[in-house]
């Protein structure tokens, strides 16, 4: 069996443990993403992030377009194990395996104990089109290209509630992005917003 051509580079994302592996080709559905938290997730959706969690530094991958995003633990510098895994990813696709064979569900994120709302029922809001929109132009590209993700949860009481996937889940510098940009962008827009918050 031929192998297909494949090149593979490693970009660093805002979040410091957190490394954004791109690829010469899609790898995923352009308009779906993927993310798993533990190998068990992994299961009968994607073959590649199964293989990465064999990999003991490895607590997150997440999957969009053409990169695959890691996150590792702090147990090991990026310069001991970038080259291994770069080699890792590029060997897999060149080879002809399949990197997703089926998107999972978003899964509903964790309600704490003491939250008084519950974030399975959120009620849409009149904003709700103008925010996602306002999102998609301004927001997820820059977000996609530090190799993360942001998705629009709800509107209430002037605040918009948002989850951060990939290197932007965890990254230190997100709080200054979601207050420093996203929150001016979107108070300049739609005066209503008073306030974004992240889904943890």
């Amino acid at each position: 069996m031929s192998k297909i051509p494949v090149t593979i580079y490693a970009e660093m994302t805002p979040n410091p443990n957190t490394m954004k592996f791109v690829a010469n080709n899609y790898l995923i559905d352009p308009s779906a993403t993927a993310e798993f938290k533990s190998q068990q997730e992994t299961k009968g959706f994607s073959p590649l992030a199964d293989q990465l969690f064999n990999f003991p530094f490895v607590k997150g991958i997440y999957i969009a377009n053409n990169f695959v995003s890691i996150t590792k633990d702090d147990s090991l510098a990026w310069d001991y194990v970038l080259t291994e895994l770069r080699d890792y990813i590029r060997n897999f696709i060149a080879e002809g395996n399949i990197v997703i064979t089926e998107i999972p569900e978003e899964r509903p994120a964790p309600v704490a104990e003491d939250k008084t709302i519950d974030t399975t029922n959120y009620s849409p809001s009149q904003f709700d089109d103008a925010i996602k929109d306002l999102l998609d132009q301004y927001v997820r590209p820059a977000v996609e290209g530090d190799g993360g993700a942001i998705e629009f949860r709800n509107f209430e009481n002037g605040v918009v509630t948002v989850i951060l996937k990939g290197a932007c889940s965890g990254c230190p510098s997100s709080t200054n992005t979601l207050k420093g940009g996203i929150e001016q962008i979107l108070k300049q827009h739609i005066p209503e917003v008073t306030e974004v918050i992240a889904e943890s």
